[in-house]
């Protein structure tokens, strides 16, 4: 079957289940974005910048597994680096394409546009090698053999791709046969590896599973509760990584923090002689600044092709292998631990006081329900986000180790094109959202229906909590806020004024009787105003900095 260069990557990606690619138009990828319009699974999702497009692509992956984004040579794709970055960071599957000059261009040495003007084009493509799991420059020859190959990277490792497209190879016709070879995925036996694991764990007088992001990125949340069941584990979970586990399960401590978490939580993981690091990191915002207790001996770590047990490091197996062999392990804990204490319900105050972080995630903690999507962007509504208590089937969505701040609002965008009939609760501050919001005339466009909520404290609270509490830098200019959905095209768009609890939970109670539309919400607060983990964590991080 003859198809164009272009039309069989697209066909590749189509076949994950991708069915939206985003990007920004420019000249050397004009001709291949025909192609994506014309096909019969993908849609084009055209962005108002390309940062906000990576930044979507990542939120689109992080719910459906895999995502695409295309891009013009130079300024296109170094504008998107920056999310490319976050996503490998963070263990998020996109394949970046870059739209590129004519292979005779490149050969020609001719200071094209959007070149450094030195004659030479792999300036970029070197840029990209640390922040992508590999890259492929494509060919007429090799288009069969790098195209499956990248995107089961993409897939397998969940870490971005970088795909270099020239435009003119991109409109080639090449002959494609009926089945597309990809590569063999290779196979780790992992029996006596975790023999260690199960001797250690039968040794363990206090032993604890900590699970954390990469449990998400594989979307192994049933298995990962299976085998805490099975074996009567008792779990904690990291910030970086909430939702990884259930949190209505018996098995379930809460979220452990480092020094800043809850004292019957952190009293139990700190004088465990076994922590299991299963997908998960320890770094410093999801430790309070590497303030665990427990000793280094005491860890075994079971991370995507990173285990490390005694003085054993092995490097190719896959975290699902890894988990599928964990669940064989011949072990039931028999101690006590302390069990996750769900907040009461309605523990909030209803006044006409100006309202407070603590309440404000109080009352928030009322409006969540199952199967949310729950995005919240570093700063106020990470710190103060992380604490609430998800009923089942919920999803949160942060960037702690990342901690670009305006990720998640184009996030929002690509989690909800993801998937439609869930509902998506942003929440951000007003400095976060200042960098990214042309985004919302996207989801205009789009027509979707995100809750957004925007914290009004007049500057960046994160930093000033670290540093420079009342220096200029930290703080922005005042915005209309109220009226950027009108602004961006969304006459129709509700947008609510809140400066009391009462007025919020009124609102909450308004968006909840009209739920098939976009809110906003302008949520007014003290600029001192912080929520409780942040006040500790930035003094952390403000010792770092000495």
């Amino acid at each position: 079957m003859k198809r164009r260069v272009g039309q069989f990557l697209i066909d590749e990606i189509a076949k994950y289940n991708v069915d939206k690619i985003f990007g920004v138009p420019g000249d050397f990828n004009l001709a291949f974005l025909d192609d994506i319009i014309a096909h019969d699974q993908l849609e084009w999702v055209g962005n108002t910048n390309e940062l906000n497009a990576s930044y979507a692509a990542d939120g689109y992956a992080r719910i459906k597994g895999l995502s695409a984004l295309v891009t013009t040579f130079g300024v296109g794709e170094l504008s998107a680096i920056n999310g490319i970055a976050g996503s490998y960071a963070e263990n998020v599957p996109v394949i970046a394409i870059t739209g590129a000059p004519t292979i005779q261009a490149e050969k020609s040495g001719r200071y094209i546009h959007h070149s450094l003007g030195t004659g030479t084009f792999d300036d970029y493509r070197k840029m990209f090698e640390p922040i992508t799991t590999t890259q492929a420059y494509i060919t007429t020859d090799n288009a069969l053999e790098e195209i499956p190959r990248v995107i089961q990277a993409a897939y397998d490792e969940k870490r971005p791709v970088h795909i270099h497209l020239p435009i003119d190879v991109a409109m080639k016709e090449i002959d494609v046969p009926e089945r597309v070879e990809y590569p063999e995925k290779t196979s780790f036996d992992l029996t006596a590896t975790m023999s260690k694991v199960e001797k250690a764990l039968k040794n363990a007088q206090q032993p604890t599973l900590i699970v954390g992001h990469q449990v998400n990125s594989y979307h192994l949340h049933d298995e990962v509760q299976a085998l805490a069941e099975k074996m009567n584990l008792p779990v904690a979970q990291l910030s970086f990584g909430k939702t990884a586990f259930k949190e209505s399960s018996s098995q379930y401590m809460g979220i452990y923090d480092g020094s800043i978490a809850a004292p019957r939580i952190r009293d139990y993981v700190d004088q465990s002689d076994l922590i299991i690091l299963l997908g998960a990191k320890l770094t410093d915002s999801a430790t309070a600044g590497f303030s665990q207790g427990f000793d280094e001996e005491s860890i075994i770590t079971l991370n995507h092709k990173d285990i490390k047990i005694q003085n054993e490091v092995i490097q190719q197996p896959s975290l699902p292998d890894i988990v599928s062999a964990f669940k064989d392990i011949d072990y039931q804990f028999e101690g006590h631990y302390p069990k996750y204490e769900w907040p009461r319900e309605n523990q909030y105050s209803l006044n006409d006081a100006p309202l407070t972080q603590k309440n404000y995630f109080d009352i928030m903690q009322s409006f969540i329900r199952s199967n949310d999507v729950i995005l919240a962007d570093q700063g106020t509504s990470f710190f103060g986000g992380y604490d609430l208590a998800l009923p089942d089937g919920a999803t949160f969505i942060g960037q702690p180790l990342w901690g670009s701040i305006g990720y998640t609002l184009p996030a929002t965008l690509g989690a909800q094109l993801a998937d439609r009939s869930r509902r998506h609760i942003l929440l951000i501050g007003d400095g976060s959202l200042q960098l990214t919001v042309q985004e919302i005339s996207t989801m205009i466009r789009q027509k979707l229906h995100p809750i957004i909520f925007v914290i009004n404290n007049d500057g960046y609270t994160v930093e000033r909590k670290i540093h420079g509490e009342t220096e200029p830098y930290n703080d922005i200019q005042m915005w209309d806020y109220k009226a950027l959905p009108a602004l961006f095209g969304g006459r129709n768009v509700p947008t609510h004024d809140v400066k009391t609890s009462q007025e919020l939970y009124d609102t909450l109670k308004q968006i909840e009787n009209n739920p098939n539309q976009m809110h906003f919400v302008e949520v007014h607060m003290d600029v001192h105003d912080a929520p409780e983990k942040l006040e500790k964590i930035s003094k952390v991080f403000a010792e770092q900095n000495k």
